[in-house]
């Protein structure tokens, strides 16, 4: 029997973030007319845009390149925030959270690299 993967629920937490991010952003969209200037057919594209493709990411992330695209796809939201300020302030917040999570991988990769996780205790025995 193989190990389990442990960089398999972190990959489920990625993808969480961005399903969370995706609602966050596509209710940026209730206040956009109050908030600024773009309030515009294609401001709200490139807003509704964005959501859509953090949404199709959270599905991604079991490929290889997902986390690169989820990544990428902060720039996006901060970039948005040339429509809507607080987007950019929600994108630097969430630009924080992903900080956060590449923190906790690098750990679990460097722990998993030293043979300190349980899983590979239990196979030792």
């Amino acid at each position: 029997m193989s190990a389990p993967d442990p960089l398999k629920g972190l990959r489920g937490v990625y993808a969480a973030v961005l399903g969370l991010e995706s609602i966050v952003v596509a209710l940026a969209l209730l206040v956009l007319p109050k908030f600024g200037s773009g309030a515009t057919p294609v401001g709200v594209a490139i807003i509704a845009g964005v959501a859509v493709a953090l949404l199709g990411a959270a599905f991604l992330q079991r490929r290889p390149w997902g986390l690169g695209l989820a990544l990428g796809l902060q720039v996006a939201v901060i970039a948005c925030g040339l429509l809507v300020a607080a987007l950019a302030v929600l994108g630097v917040v969430f630009a924080l959270v992903w900080a956060g999570i590449l923190l906790l991988r690098r750990d679990l990769v460097g722990r998993m690299a030293r043979g300190e996780l349980p899983a590979q205790r239990d196979q030792d025995q």
